[in-house]
C-alpha cells in the first residue's frame, strides 16, 4: 500500500525529493520546541498543507501506527513522511535530518555542563530547570492517567508497576513484557478460541547482561579512548531502551533511571535529573537525553553511538515493516498487549519520578529546597491549568534560579 502511495504523488527527481525533505527537516528539527505534539503538528503543517506530499488521510494512518510503535512518535512521523515521499532514502535523509540539530544542541550543552559543572550559576540554573522538569513528567503522568486508566485492570496495573518499580529491583522492561502479558490474556478477542492467527510482531527488546558498575568519570572530549571498553554496553543498551519506549519519550525516565543511576552508576541522580532537563531544552525528541549519557560516559563519540542505537529501533520500524504495521495497528492481540503496557509505563514513571523530587527538594539550605518546590508547583499548576509549553518553561525555570542564586539564603 505504502508503494502505491509513494507512485502516487507527481514525478520529481530522486535527488530533487532528498533535498526538499532535508531543508523541511532540517528546519522543523531546529525550531522544533513545544514537545511531540508540536513536532507532529509542524510536518503536518509542511507535509500535508504546504506540500501535498501526504494526503490527511495519510498522515493520519502514518500517525496510529506510530502511536502504536515503541519510540517518539515525532521522530517516526518525520521518518514516515520521508519513506512514503522517497522511498528508504527519504526515510534516512528526513530522520536524520530532524535528529540532528538537537542532537548537536544536547552535545554541547552536556559539555557545557560537566565543563562549569562546579561554578554557582550553572547550579543556580538547574535549581530553576530541574523542579520545571519534575513537574513535566508529572504533568505527563497526569495526561496519561486520564487516557488510559479506563478500567479497573489498568488501575490495577499501574499501580502494582507502581510498588514493583519503587520497593523491588526487577528491570523495568520485565515488568513492561508481564504488563503485556497481562493485558493479551484479559483484552484478548473475545468469541475466538484464543489462538493468535494472522500477522503478529512479539514484543522482542534485547536483553542486556550485567555490564562493569564501576563509578565513571568525565571522559576526554572525544572519548577515542573509552570507545574500545563502552561501545558495546552503549549500543546494546540504547538498543534495548529505543526498542521498548511506548507511550511516549518520557518512558525513557524509568527505563535510564534504574539501569544508568542505580545498576551501572553512570551518572549520579543530580546528573541524571539535569541531564533530562538539557534534553527538554532541545528542540528534538526527549530521548535525546541519551546523548548527555553517551557524552558522560565517552565523550562526543559515545554521545555519537548511544543516539544512532536509540534512534535505530524507529529507524528499522518504519523502514522495513511500514506496509505490515498498517494492518498490524489493526490486529486486536497487538491492541490487547498494548492495552497491557500502557497502564504500566505510567506506573514506572510515575514511581520514579519520586527519587527525583526527593533529588530536587534536596538543596545546600531549607530556603533553596522551598523555592525549587515553590517552583515545581507553580510549573505543574501553569501545565495542567493552562497548558503552558514546556518551551517557555524551562528557560523561565532558568532565569527564575538564576534570580534566586543572588538572593542570600
Amino acid at each position: 500500500m505504502i508503494q502505491s502511495e509513494i507512485e502516487s504523488v507527481p514525478v520529481q527527481p530522486l535527488s530533487q525529493r532528498l533535498i526538499e525533505l532535508a531543508k523541511v527537516f532540517l528546519k522543523l528539527g531546529t525550531i522544533g520546541f513545544g514537545g511531540p505534539q508540536a513536532h507532529i503538528a509542524m510536518a503536518n503543517n509542511e507535509a500535508v498543507v504546504r506540500r501535498q506530499w501526504l494526503t490527511p488521510e495519510q498522515f493520519t494512518e502514518g500517525l496510529a501506527v506510530c502511536e502504536m510503535l515503541p519510540g517518539p512518535a515525532s521522530t517516526q512521523m518525520g521518518i514516515y513522511i520521508g519513506y512514503v515521499r522517497a522511498g528508504q532514502l527519504g526515510a534516512l535523509v528526513s530522520g536524520f535530518c530532524f535528529i540532528t540539530p538537537a542532537f548537536l544542541i544536547v552535545v554541547a550543552l552536556a559539555w557545557g555542563y560537566f565543563r562549569f559543572q562546579g561554578l554557582p550559576q550553572i547550579n543556580d540554573i538547574f535549581l530553576g530547570v530541574s523542579p520545571v522538569v519534575i513537574a513535566i513528567i508529572l504533568a505527563f503522568c497526569w495526561k496519561l492517567a486520564k487516557k488510559t486508566l479506563k478500567d479497573f485492570v489498568g488501575i490495577g496495573i499501574a499501580i502494582a508497576i507502581f510498588i514493583l518499580t519503587l520497593t523491588t529491583s526487577i528491570n523495568v522492561l520485565i515488568q513492561f513484557i508481564l504488563a503485556g502479558l497481562i493485558g493479551l490474556w484479559w483484552f484478548r478477542p473475545r468469541g475466538t478460541d484464543h489462538s493468535i492467527r494472522g500477522w503478529w510482531i512479539p514484543p522482542t527488546p534485547l536483553l542486556l547482561a550485567n555490564l562493569p558498575a564501576d563509578t565513571l568519570t568525565l571522559s576526554s572530549f572525544w572519548g577515542l579512548e573509552r570507545m574500545g571498553e563502552f561501545f558495546l554496553p552503549l549500543t546494546t543498551f540504547f538498543l534495548k531502551v529505543g526498542s521498548f519506549i511506548f507511550g511516549g519519550g518520557l518512558v525513557i525516565i524509568p527505563l535510564l533511571e534504574f539501569e544508568v543511576v542505580e545498576k551501572l552508576h553512570w551518572l549520579t541522580q543530580t546528573e541524571f535529573i539535569n541531564g533530562v532537563a538539557i534534553g527538554q531544552l532541545s528542540p528534538g525528541p526527549v530521548v535525546l537525553t541519551a546523548a548527555f549519557v553517551g557524552f558522560k560516559v565517552a565523550g562526543v563519540l559515545g554521545a555519537l553511538v548511544s543516539t544512532i542505537a536509540i534512534f535505530a529501533p524507529s529507524f528499522a520500524f518504519i523502514m522495513l515493516a511500514a506496509p505490515l504495521l498498517v494492518r498490524a495497528r489493526k490486529n486486536p492481540w497487538i491492541q490487547a498487549f498494548l492495552k497491557g503496557v500502557t497502564p504500566a509505563v505510567l506506573g514506572a514513571i510515575a514511581a520514579a519520578t519520586i527519587p527525583l523530587i526527593r533529588t530536587t527538594l534536596t538543596q545546600p539550605t531549607l530556603f533553596y529546597s522551598i523555592i525549587s518546590g515553590v517552583i515545581g508547583l507553580l510549573a505543574l499548576g501553569a501545565l495542567v491549568r493552562y497548558k503552558a509549553p514546556t518551551w517557555l518553561l524551562v528557560p523561565l525555570g532558568a532565569g527564575l534560579g538564576l534570580v534566586v542564586g543572588f538572593i542570600p539564603a
